[in-house]
């Protein structure tokens, strides 16, 4: 993927696997609704608490632009999809947006500060009780860095996630989190193993208890889906969504309850579509089905 790609307890564990997948290990369903799709590559999905509104990122094909497309659900259908009303002029890019549970913050990425070098910085914009967007605003050192920030997503606690492939990484790209101290500076540390790897990981979600992450990872075989579980103050890798190997996968989007994970992936003639996939049985049903 250009701009993307390029970021370069055992026993426990095998407990935790039959717990988030159970026995049957489930095929991910395709979710796709009619007034969603589209033939350009659609990812990184973020939902209102209500499930009424969706924001993702969506590009053409061959991956030259980006942008964030929003739609509501109206009447019981979904509107058609258009741009966020605070998109980047080209040739600068938006993608991988983060509604905040409360529905007044945006997380995103952007090229905007210097869309030359193509690289993405995080930045966010907040929204007023009236609905209006306000002006985006890039986030401070050392939050981005030099290279691209990739995927911020925020549990409930305040803690950022996100990929980055800046100096001094365990790979061509690795998992961070920022957290934010009282006097409002940031601190950023490597994730570290088991989650960042040698190998390229430039994305992740974590559920909004803090104790689920899903990344992005590229270990030689094309980018797919790795789960982890926390276990006192440490990760445990559970296994990779049983999702295509023929096809990559981004994007990953955990529901409020951390039961389900929806992502991207090509689907026949459409480069990119949702999936979603049931991590632990028995959560709610999700995404709420528009109309009902």
């Amino acid at each position: 993927m250009r701009s993307r790609s390029h970021l370069g307890l055992k026993a426990c564990a095998l407990v935790v696997a039959t717990l988030l997948t159970g026995a049957s290990r489930a095929t991910p369903a395709l979710w796709a609704p009619e007034a969603l799709s589209s033939a350009e590559y659609d990812a990184t999905p973020t939902f209102s608490a209500d499930g009424a509104e969706v924001f993702f990122m969506r590009a053409d094909a061959g991956f030259r632009t980006y942008r964030l497309m929003h739609a509501r659900c109206e009447a019981g259908r979904w509107t058609p999809p258009q741009p966020v009303a605070f998109a980047a002029r080209p040739p600068a890019m938006d993608a991988d947006p983060f509604l905040t549970a409360d529905g007044r913050r945006l997380y995103f990425i952007s090229t905007r500060q210097a869309p030359e070098k193509e690289a993405f910085d995080i930045w966010y914009v907040d929204r007023s009780p009236s609905g209006r967007w306000g002006e985006p605003v890039r986030m401070p050192e050392p939050i981005n860095a030099e290279g691209s920030e990739l995927l911020p997503r925020m549990d409930a606690a305040g803690a950022l996630y996100f990929g980055s492939d800046r100096p001094g990484g365990l790979g061509g790209g690795d998992i961070y989190v920022a957290r934010q101290g009282q006097d409002g500076a940031w601190t950023v540390r490597n994730v570290g193993a088991p989650v960042s790897t040698p190998h390229f990981d430039y994305e992740a979600e974590v559920s909004q208890d803090g104790k689920t992450l899903v990344t992005v990872s590229d270990r030689g075989d094309r980018s797919h889906l790795y789960v982890y579980v926390r276990r006192g103050e440490a990760w445990v890798e559970t296994g990779r969504v049983p999702a295509r190997n023929d096809v990559f996968q981004v994007g990953p989007a955990l529901s409020p309850d951390g039961a389900t994970l929806m992502f991207a992936q090509a689907h026949g003639a459409r480069s990119g579509e949702f999936f979603t996939y049931v991590l632990k049985p028995g959560g709610k049903p999700w995404p709420v089905t528009c109309g009902r």
